[in-house]
């Protein structure tokens, strides 16, 4: 009986995989479901920037993102083709928390989307977070100042339209996972419902903003009349829609689209200062005190949230 023992090779380009040499020496399958762990360079265009991101960021305007970054303590860096990113640490008494951070090209769903798929391409974090201000749509609750945390969102834009000009709108009503509700409700358990915190700038230090859970109405008009049909509607069809933006329902749609994938599919949350009432006197002047009211929130749910 003949016994083979190693490989012989005859020819100059012979290729081989998934081989053992040796007597003793055996061949296993790859195992599809294990992954390296080894982080990618920053840099890569195929690969997350490094593993284990907690949260990943997505700002609109140039006063959320330095908000974010001053409360956070994050440090720029340049990735892939151009792409600036925020990245930094904040220790809660769980974990050592992982977050980057980015801002959009531009205002509404689609620059929203594609921020995020940045995000996800370059850090893929675990938990997205929609940080910012927007517009009160309720004056109990919603003045300006206060912050609202919202793990539902109303996607207000799709409509039929009938011969007469009557307008139908119809909702898209989309909800965050689970692990990230439980977390807010822990968090307003801890804090009370309002949570009442001191300012977070100098000129309305000695001042105290409320912060609510609640429903943001999202869609791509800049809503700037008390009248409007959109507010209206909002108020309609749920009670508890405090607030609305042009960015919330881009991240709620691109989470449920990416839902299909293998990998756990992230959670998301939404965080905004209410900037303005959404009416006539809708403007620039509360930008900062809103969007430095909620980045301090988004610090203090960190414990909560991971």
């Amino acid at each position: 009986m003949n016994t083979n023992r190693g490989i012989v090779s005859h020819g100059d380009r012979n290729t081989f995989n998934n081989n053992a040499i040796g007597e003793h020496a055996r061949v296993f399958p790859a195992d599809p479901s294990h992954h390296s762990t080894r982080p990618a360079e920053v840099g890569s265009d195929d690969e997350p920037a490094s593993a284990g991101w907690d949260i990943g960021v997505v700002t609109i305007l140039s006063e959320e993102l330095r908000s974010v970054v001053d409360e956070l303590k994050l440090e720029r860096h340049k990735v892939g083709g151009g792409l600036y990113f925020y990245q930094g640490e904040q220790a809660t008494p769980q974990a050592t928390v992982r977050i980057v951070a980015t801002q959009s090209q531009s205002q509404g769903q689609r620059s929203a989307m594609a921020a995020l798929e940045n995000l996800r391409r370059h850090y893929n974090p675990r938990l997205w977070a929609l940080v910012g201000v927007g517009g009160g749509i309720h004056d109990q609750h919603a003045r300006v100042g206060n912050v609202i945390v919202s793990t539902e969102v109303v996607y207000y834009e799709n409509r039929k339209i009938n011969p007469l000009g009557d307008v139908r709108r119809r909702g898209e009503h989309r909800q965050a996972p689970a692990p990230v509700v439980h977390a807010v409700n822990a968090f307003f358990t801890d804090h009370g419902t309002p949570a009442r915190i001191h300012g977070q700038i100098a000129t309305h230090a000695s001042e105290e903003f409320e912060v609510y859970p609640g429903l943001i109405g999202s869609g791509e008009a800049v809503i700037a009349d008390r009248e409007s049909d959109i507010r209206e509607w909002l108020k309609k069809y749920h009670e508890k829609v405090l607030a609305v933006d042009m960015e919330a329902g881009g991240l709620s749609q691109y989470w449920q689209e990416n839902s299909v994938h293998d990998a756990t599919n992230p959670g998301w949350i939404v965080i905004r200062g209410v900037s303005d009432n959404a009416d006539q006197e809708k403007g620039h002047g509360f930008h900062e005190l809103a969007a430095r009211n909620a980045a301090y929130i988004l610090r203090e749910l960190l414990p909560y949230l991971c």
